[in-house]
C-alpha cells in the first residue's frame, strides 16, 4: 500500500470512528463497529491504529495540518493578518475546498476530549505538533534557531492561542452558534493573528525584512 493510500484510509477510518464516538459515545463504540462502518476487517483496523480511541487522531489533526501548511508558506514581507486572510479564503473556496464536514467532526472530537481522556490525548498530541512546528516557523522568521529559548516561548504562546481559540470556536458551534459567524474568514483570521501578536508581545505577526 502506498503512503498516500495509507493516509487516505486512516482518514476514512477516523471519520467513521469520530462519527460513532459522537453519536453513541466512546465507551459504547467498539473496534468491530468502526471496522464494519468502513468495510474493513477488525484485524485490518488494528494494523492502522493501536486502539479505538487513537482512530480519532487523524481527524483531530486535520485542522492543525491545514493551518501549519499555511504558516509554513508565510512570506516574510506579509503580515500574519494579511497572510491568514488570503490563504484561508483561498483554501475555503479552492478546488477542492477545505472539507467543512471534517472540520465539524474535529470540533466534535475536541469537545468530547473535555470528558474523554483518551481523546484528550489525541488533541494534545496535535497541539504538541503545532508547537514544534511553530518553533521552526518562528525561528526561521526571526533568523534564530528553533531551539532558542525565546523562540520556544513564542512558539508555545502561539500554539496556546491556536488551542484555546479552536476549543472556544468548536464549543460555540456545537452549542448551536452555527458556522455563519465563522465563515467570515477575514474576521476569524484577524482574531487569530491579533491573539498571536498579543501572546508573543508583538514579536510574531508583522512583516520582516
Amino acid at each position: 500500500m502506498s503512503e498516500r493510500r495509507r493516509l487516505r484510509l486512516r482518514l476514512e477510518i477516523s471519520r467513521e470512528a469520530a462519527r460513532l464516538f459522537w453519536e453513541q459515545g466512546v465507551a459504547a463504540t467498539s473496534g468491530d463497529q468502526i471496522a464494519q462502518a468502513v468495510g474493513l476487517s477488525t484485524r485490518t483496523l488494528w494494523r492502522h491504529f493501536r486502539s479505538k480511541e487513537s482512530c480519532a487522531e487523524p481527524i483531530v489533526a486535520q485542522g492543525v495540518v491545514t493551518l501549519l501548511s499555511v504558516l509554513r508558506d508565510w512570506p516574510r514581507e506579509r503580515s500574519l493578518e494579511d497572510h491568514l486572510a488570503a490563504e484561508l479564503t483561498r483554501l475555503r473556496h479552492g478546488t477542492p475546498p477545505v472539507d467543512i464536514a471534517d472540520e465539524t467532526l474535529a470540533m466534535k472530537m475536541i469537545r468530547l476530549a473535555d470528558t474523554e481522556p483518551a481523546l484528550r490525548t489525541a488533541w494534545l498530541m496535535a497541539c504538541d505538533q503545532t508547537e514544534r512546528e511553530m518553533c521552526v516557523i518562528i525561528g526561521d522568521r526571526l533568523g534564530r534557531p528553533a531551539g532558542d529559548p525565546e523562540v520556544r516561548l513564542y512558539a508555545a504562546s502561539a500554539a496556546a492561542v491556536l488551542r484555546v481559540l479552536d476549543e472556544e470556536i468548536g464549543a460555540a458551534v456545537l452549542a448551536g452558534a452555527g458556522l455563519t459567524e465563522y465563515e467570515d474568514v477575514t474576521a476569524v483570521s484577524l482574531r487569530y493573528a491579533h491573539a498571536i501578536r498579543t501572546a508573543t508581545g508583538g514579536a510574531v505577526g508583522g512583516p520582516v525584512t
